[in-house]
């Protein structure tokens, strides 16, 4: 009997495996850095996947998201991600939802149905819903904190937001948080300083995280590199199937 799995059960055994299988697990945002996150729970066999994300594919994002390619141009990217986890793991029951994640529709999202919930987000007045509603309701969360503007993959590391240097963002969570009491959050950032665009207005299109809470406009379009929002979504993804897994 043929077992795509076969690799990963040598390494962490049949329980492990099993308990990933029955896992649900939602990421929110699934652009460059929850691509990744996306990929990589697909290809440790979580069972379910819901995807939440409203944007779609353009032509700047073919440097780095593993969604973007000529010919899904346009397409919704939560939607080329699912199709592709269905053809990774066909027993992989994945959605798509097309949705903006902001305080006002917050309400529509069931948190409690999930095991572990990926913030890959990027806005700050987001990010800080989803993780006070986590936290409200005891569900697991794991956050990504800046990738952009940033070259070196191996900078970024998993810890609690409080024991954050350095990164702009995670500065501004970690102090949004405290205001609402909430003082802990897991979350994977970078000790690389970020270095500036070089020509910021030949960007037509922002594309960035404003770091301003209550803003939800988008700021400064940020440089890129391919591998540095993967590397984040892949540590991401790592530690949420090693607490899952137990292992």
């Amino acid at each position: 009997m043929s077992d795509q799995f076969i690799r990963t059960r040598l390494l962490i055994g049949d329980e492990p495996l099993e308990r990933l299988k029955n896992a649900r697990v939602a990421v929110f945002g699934v652009g460059g850095v929850g691509g990744y996150v996306v990929e990589s729970l697909a290809r440790s066999g979580i069972g379910t996947l819901h995807l939440f994300d409203d944007d779609t594919v353009s032509e700047s994002n073919l440097n780095r998201q593993i969604a973007a390619l000529h010919s899904t141009i346009g397409q919704p990217k939560a939607e080329v991600l699912a199709q592709r986890v269905r053809d990774i793991n066909p027993d992989c029951q994945v959605s798509a939802f097309r949705i903006f994640y902001l305080p006002s529709n917050a309400g529509q999202v069931d948190l409690t149905q999930y095991d572990y919930v990926v913030d890959c987000i990027d806005t700050v007045t987001a990010k800080l819903e989803l993780v006070a509603r986590c936290s409200a309701l005891q569900i697991k969360i794991i956050s990504a904190m800046g990738t952009g503007n940033k070259f070196d993959p191996a900078a970024f590391q998993i810890t609690d937001i409080s024991k954050t240097q350095g990164c702009p963002l995670a500065r501004t969570m970690r102090k949004e948080l405290r205001k609402r009491g909430i003082n802990h959050l897991k979350v994977v950032y970078s000790t690389e300083a970020p270095t500036p665009p070089l020509h910021p207005a030949e960007l037509e299109t922002p594309e960035t995280t404003d770091t301003r809470p209550g803003s939800l406009a988008r700021r400064d379009t940020p440089g890129s590199m391919p591998f540095v929002p993967a590397a984040a979504g892949l540590l991401l993804a790592s530690a949420v199937v090693r607490e899952l897994g137990g292992f």
